[in-house]
């Protein structure tokens, strides 16, 4: 089997290569800056107000964000929303002050995952991704607070427009948040969904994920800013994107299920999942880096933990050797 075997290096503190970024109109007022399979950025331009959604990993790469607003729209960035807890998409938000927020938003859920685990969480993921951290000087000390959280849904209007913030399940993590733009059938989905990139499932809930993929199906959207991966415009794309996540959630679980059921280890059961896996997947951005974390999760799920167990950067080096060791 062709494997990531000689190196203990996360595969992502290989990846060094600068990404080319876009930013694009995707409906009458949302934007997507995407940069080829690293973390996107949606922004929601109102009638008064900018709404993000997610704000890149430091204040130096939520500047380039700014820049690109700022060639379309000098209104005040009023809202900053975390669609989830991790660091890469949080810990740019002291960007946005200078630049008019007044209101950091998460889900309750979010805000007590921070409480709970966000200082383990951002020194995990600052040793996992040091070019998206390598300007980590330029975050502030301490974590990334929301000053504005609810439960289930919330609306806000800028101006006339009507941007609805929801709680459509657990996927992801079990804050997870999507924007959504009922007039115009625009979404903002977060890592909720990913097209052409592997989703990060390391705090994931892989029974509920494919039902909350039901649930924004539901709502028909006609454009919609993943996670990670290009804008998805139309109907057709954004049912492809919603059905490949759905589809890899779901083939690794069964996958990992089936080896745990059978009294299989951790390692043989991840040597089968990605053997499985990587055929019709290992194209995708960062899937060396994200199985290991994911089958350890959906391993856990499978066995003995419903929720997530908490990664620390040693827990990360340990599972790391463990399975590509």
């Amino acid at each position: 089997m062709s494997h990531s075997s000689s190196t203990k290096q996360f595969a992502s503190q290989a990846d060094l290569e600068e990404k080319q970024v876009s930013f694009t109109q995707i409906s009458e007022h949302a934007w997507a800056y995407t940069a080829e399979g690293d973390p996107n950025t949606g922004v929601i331009i109102g009638d008064d107000a900018v709404l993000v959604a997610d704000t890149q990993a430091t204040p130096a790469m939520a500047a380039d964000v700014i820049r690109r607003i700022r060639q379309v729209t000098d209104k005040p960035i009023q809202y900053v929303v975390l669609t989830h807890y991790h660091a890469v998409r949080v810990l740019g938000a002291s960007a946005y002050k200078a630049e008019g927020c007044q209101q950091v938003i998460a889900s309750q859920d979010t805000y007590d995952l921070i409480v709970e685990r966000g200082e383990q969480d951002k020194a995990s993921e600052i040793g996992r991704f040091p070019r998206l951290f390598r300007n980590v000087e330029t975050v502030p000390a301490g974590l990334t607070w929301p000053t504005l959280t609810f439960t289930g849904r919330m609306t806000l209007w800028l101006g006339r427009l009507e941007v609805q913030l929801l709680q459509l399940g657990r996927g992801h993590t079990k804050g997870d948040t999507v924007v959504w733009l009922p007039g115009e059938k625009a979404m903002l989905s977060g890592d909720l969904v990913e097209f052409d990139a592997t989703p990060y499932a390391g705090d994931a809930y892989f029974q509920d994920w494919p039902q909350t993929l039901r649930n924004i199906a539901a709502l028909e959207p006609q454009a919609l800013v993943p996670g990670r991966g290009p804008a998805l415009v139309g109907r057709a794309q954004v049912a492809q994107g919603l059905q490949v996540t759905r589809e890899f959630v779901t083939d690794l679980y069964e996958s990992v299920k089936t080896g745990a059921a059978a009294g299989r280890d951790l390692k043989a059961v991840y040597r089968e999942t990605y053997a499985r896996l990587k055929p019709r997947y290992g194209s995708w951005v960062i899937f060396d880096h994200c199985m290991p974390f994911d089958v350890t999760r959906a391993y856990d799920e499978a066995t003995a933990h419903p929720h997530p167990r908490i990664w620390t950067a040693e827990r990360d080096r340990q599972m790391w050797e463990t399975l590509e060791g």
